[in-house]
């Protein structure tokens, strides 16, 4: 695949295991990555939910400083999927058309199975080699906000990598990359979810 500069990304959720006050704990790693530089960005959460979808979004567009151009690829997430119809077209629910519509991108779903696997394999190696390099033995911290503040650490520590037999580091890449990615919103999009229980005598 070729990737033009600031075109495309790719999001994934991993499953990364870490000591989170003294109990071994699953959580959801988001990662971002972009497609032309493989700058990512990683955020972790202790659901899938889809709310920690859309703050994942937030943060890797913060990081990147922009948004990609043209797409973002994905598998068929129950956040952002309620059906898959033919071909790659997708029913796809309100609040995520809401979320793409304020930050001003198009979605570019997988197709199913293993047909699809090779699609979006930049962020799919992503989480492996992340894991690999900075998260053996599993980290231990006390909040998933500390274990957050490792992420962004390490994501910063991995600009002076290279992909491959790339002749540049994935920060200087980067540098050119962001320059020209989409601006960011100026209004913030709330990630929040507020639900309206229904409340009887018990």
């Amino acid at each position: 695949q070729t990737h033009p500069p600031a075109a495309e990304a790719e999001v994934d959720f991993h499953d990364l295991w870490v000591i989170l006050r003294g109990v071994k704990t699953k959580t959801a790693l988001f990662t971002m990555r972009l497609s032309y530089s493989a700058r990512a960005a990683h955020r972790a959460f202790l659901t899938q939910g889809q709310e920690a979808f859309l703050e994942g979004h937030v943060h890797a567009f913060d990081r990147f400083g922009g948004i990609p151009l043209d797409k973002i690829r994905y598998d068929n997430l129950n956040s952002a999927v309620t059906q898959v119809l033919f071909g790659r077209t997708r029913q796809e629910n309100d609040r995520w058309i809401a979320f793409k519509s304020h930050y001003g991108f198009e979605s570019w779903y997988c197709l199913p199975g293993h047909e699809g696997s090779h699609e979006k394999g930049g962020v799919e190696g992503e989480g492996g080699r992340f894991r690999r390099t900075h998260c053996v033995p599993m980290p231990v911290v006390d909040s998933i906000e500390q274990l957050n503040a490792l992420l962004e650490a390490w994501d910063d520590a991995d600009d002076r990598r290279r992909v491959g037999n790339r002749v540049h580091s994935v920060g200087h890449d980067w540098a050119f990359e962001r320059t020209l990615l989409a601006p960011l919103p100026v209004e913030p999009f709330d990630t929040t979810l507020a639900l309206t229980p229904r409340v009887d005598r018990y």
